[in-house]
């Protein structure tokens, strides 16, 4: 991994070059496979070496036109994507140089009626990045595989032998929902909150494996709040829902991490069910991170959704009323304030 700083002089400036809703910041993002933050003045990049340095190079040429011109329109962004001779080779498109190709990063299930391939190069990015980094952050809108690629890659890492056991875990948020309305004994009022990771699983493995597995509990699926006092050696531990987990649960989660360990940590910070005033984990730990040293940070988009076809078009119409609602409301405040 590397890193490169940008001093910006006049933060002010920071909102013209990362666009409306940060437009341009994700559109510069997703074409290198980069993390961008701006921080105490200073603009950080952080990813592959090559894709730093051509992001590094966009964003002072970028940085510069702002200051020129006062702002920057889509068009100019994309202009500069395209005539830069140093960025026709695309690492979150699956270039050979940056990003190895999306045949490559087939994950390997060891069964021959079950081949899982990124579909996107949003998801081939993410893989790359599980696969190359001990500890994988992944933020992104319902559908677009965050936790089943997650789970597929933790089935390869155990069927060859790189670790001894799985950890499936989610915190038991309610969504509007009473938990203690729910019939059963604990374990049944938790099986809801569980079942998306367990519906992963069953497509990765055979049934009578998948119970063998949790019996011997080389397969654990677990509340968050479970965790406590455990250090999990050479154990692949997946995080789901992480933006319903607050600072200090995710802090407790992170420093299970034992050795041998990898963690993938995943949400969706446009649906947060925690009480309102609670700070998301998920969010705290992106921002708090940011630059550490094998960690990685993908951010995928409503373009890497793969469910059904109507979920993007769903996710799209929603982000787009948030953005409006948001939009409306700076304009309320600043009328206030005049």
């Amino acid at each position: 991994m590397s890193e490169a700083n940008i001093n910006v002089t006049d933060p002010s400036l920071v909102l013209s070059l990362f666009g409306p809703q940060d437009q341009y910041l994700k559109i510069i993002r997703n074409h290198f496979g980069v993390a961008i933050t701006h921080r105490d003045g200073k603009l950080k990049i952080i990813g592959e070496e090559a894709a730093v340095r051509h992001a590094t190079n966009l964003m002072e040429s970028l940085h510069l036109r702002v200051q020129q011109s006062g702002g920057l329109s889509l068009q100019d962004v994309e202009g500069a994507l395209g005539q830069d001779p140093n960025l026709t080779s695309r690492p979150n498109e699956g270039s050979n140089t940056e990003l190895p190709s999306h045949a490559c990063l087939e994950v390997n299930l060891a069964h021959k009626q079950r081949k899982i391939k990124p579909r996107s190069s949003g998801q081939a990015n993410y893989i790359s990045a599980i696969r190359e980094h001990d500890l994988t952050f992944c933020r992104g809108p319902a559908g677009c595989g965050k936790t089943y690629l997650a789970v597929a890659l933790a089935v390869e890492a155990l069927k060859s032998r790189k670790i001894r056991k799985i950890v499936l875990v989610r915190p038991a948020v309610e969504a509007g929902e009473s938990l203690g309305f729910l019939p059963g004994d604990l374990q049944a009022k938790l099986n809801p909150y569980l079942r998306p990771l367990l519906d992963a699983l069953n497509e990765m493995l055979d049934y009578d494996q998948v119970k063998y597995l949790m019996e011997h509990e080389v397969v654990e699926v677990i509340p968050l709040a479970y965790m406590r006092g455990r250090t999990l050696n050479e154990a692949f531990v997946i995080l789901d829902e992480a933006q319903n987990t607050t600072t200090a649960q995710m802090k407790m989660f992170l420093t299970r991490m034992g050795e041998g360990a990898k963690m993938v940590v995943s949400g969706d910070i446009t649906q947060i069910d925690l009480p309102g005033g609670v700070t998301s984990g998920l969010r705290d730990a992106w921002h708090r991170l940011g630059g550490v040293k094998g960690i990685s940070f993908v951010t995928l988009e409503a373009h890497d959704i793969v469910r059904h076809k109507l979920v993007q078009d769903i996710v799209n119409r929603y982000e787009s009323r948030r953005a409006l609602e948001r939009g409306l409301g700076q304009q309320a405040s600043a009328e206030d304030v005049n």
